[in-house]
């Protein structure tokens, strides 16, 4: 099939290959060779940087959609970040070839039309529906046209098609259960007839492809402080060309910690596998309405991390609508803002809480892990991996986000979030992950400072931290969550 029949772990790997140095006698009189003049640089590629360029012009979300049709129309195999790259330009190109259009990778208004009608078809007929599952508590993309089956397993949902050889299972372990590692090493381990393909391991997740002789698998796995949730999907390998598009559009959509998802629910009979029985369905349990004359709780408008003092610093971008800002029930007052127009102060009385973490001296690099720690309205704030961006961070943000802290994965504070969107892009009630402007340390330092305030930052700060490194999300930022509040307005 197009642009996937090198197979999915070609797509996800690349091997490295070295060469063993051959060791002799040299001749004594021989004369030292001269070294061979250094290879001269390729000159860039000048269709490759107008295509970058002109793709780079379009809005995100403009992006992101091109390149989610192109994995619709079979022509793309990375993810949607919005991001331009080799693999897009070459995605675009086979687009073009297929189409009967100059391949310059480059696409034109009509034809951008054309791709999201093709893409749009493919998808109604895969009948692609993003939705949450509560008995994983993920949000996972569904082709329920091909897989109309759906049973309950422990700890998660069955998706199967007809003739059970397309199978997609969410699954959740509770925190302390089992491990990443665990799990990684029960994937890898050496099974007669089976072969892994492609494996990788982060502090945070996993992905594993393997093979048999007559099928293939994707396995993803996540951790995070509700326990660990993931999904597997195989299938017959004689469907790969139908198939291998369709596990790239459920792994670009799936979110295993969505923050208004339900919290897993214990089917109402355990039952095992059972991959040929017709499936009931489960209905997810509805909301419980609020109590007569109770008022629902607010939705936070901003994050606010605690300076101690009463104190509270967050995003100035939140408060441009809010003109009565609460914290905690009490009625907060705006001391200060930056001369950038960045940054907040707020007092309230009766605030207490943990003490914000060390500043990052250094700036973090490109494609770094980090974490953002987001209000909620009730309970703890909610924890989202993210990674560092140019000028921001990619991270599956939610409403209210705006202001929350940016840690390192060693919980130093590298910045605030910026601004949130106020009319955010949902997929089944959630955020995807999404670029954010972020405002950098060295500003909130500066701020600090200019009100009187210890920035409390720097190497030997954080020295202890960085240290010792959390491995996992919810270690980074246990020492932090007594630090974030929530900022709501009054109406």
């Amino acid at each position: 099939m197009r642009a996937f029949r090198t197979g999915l772990p070609a797509l996800l790997a690349a091997g490295l290959a070295t060469g063993a140095l051959a060791q002799g006698t040299l001749p004594p009189a021989a004369p030292a060779r001269p070294k061979p003049a250094a290879a001269p640089q390729p000159a860039p590629d000048s269709a490759f940087e107008a295509a970058r360029v002109a793709f780079e012009a379009l809005p995100e979300a403009e992006r992101r959609g091109l390149q989610d049709a192109l994995v619709w129309t079979g022509d793309y195999n990375g993810v949607t970040t919005g991001a331009f790259g080799k693999r897009s330009f070459e995605g675009i190109q086979t687009y073009q070839t297929r189409t009967g259009a100059a391949p310059t990778g480059l696409l034109t208004p009509p034809e951008r039309a054309a791709l999201k009608r093709e893409a749009e078809e493919a998808r109604r007929a895969a009948r692609f529906k993003v939705q949450p599952d509560s008995a994983s508590g993920v949000v996972v993309g569904v082709p329920e046209a091909l897989l109309p089956k759906k049973s309950a397993i422990p700890g998660g949902t069955r998706w199967q098609s007809a003739d059970g050889r397309v199978t997609l299972d969410t699954k959740s372990f509770p925190q302390g259960e089992t491990s990443l590692d665990a799990l990684f090493e029960r994937a890898i381990a050496a099974m007669p007839g089976r072969k892994v393909t492609y494996k990788l391991k982060k502090p945070d997740f996993i992905v594993i492809t393997a093979e048999t002789a007559g099928g293939r698998s994707y396995l993803r796995y996540a951790e995070g402080p509700q326990g660990i949730r993931g999904f597997t999907l195989g299938y017959d390998r004689a469907l790969a060309d139908t198939v291998d598009r369709l596990v790239i559009a459920v792994a670009n959509n799936f979110s295993p910690f969505p923050e208004d998802a339900p919290a897993p629910t214990a089917p109402t009979a355990a039952t095992g596998p059972t991959p040929r029985t017709p499936a009931s369905g489960l209905a997810a349990a509805p909301a419980v309405p609020p109590l007569p004359g109770v008022q629902a709780e607010a939705r936070p408008a901003a994050t606010g991390l605690l300076l101690g003092g009463g104190r509270v610093l967050t995003a100035a971008s939140a408060l441009e609508s809010c003109a009565a800002p609460r914290i905690g029930g009490a009625a907060a007052r705006i001391e200060r803002r930056d001369a950038a127009g960045s940054l907040a102060l707020l007092s309230a009385e009766g605030l207490a809480g943990g003490a914000p973490p060390p500043l990052r001296a250094e700036p973090v690099s490109e494609g770094e892990a980090l974490l953002v720690l987001g209000a909620q309205a009730k309970g703890r704030p909610s924890v989202a991996p993210a990674t560092a961006a140019v000028e921001g961070v990619y991270a599956p943000l939610q409403p209210g986000a705006a202001g929350a802290p940016v840690l390192d994965r060693s919980g130093r504070l590298v910045g605030l979030v910026a601004r949130f969107p106020t009319a955010p892009r949902l997929i089944a009630g959630v955020m995807p992950p999404t670029r954010y402007a972020v405002v950098p340390g060295k500003a909130v330092a500066a701020f600090l400072g200019e009100s009187g305030l210890p920035a409390g930052a720097g190497k030997d700060a954080g020295k202890d931290l960085a240290k010792g490194a959390a491995t996992t999300l919810g270690g980074a930022a246990a020492p932090v969550l007594d630090a974030v509040v929530a900022i709501t307005c009054a109406r």
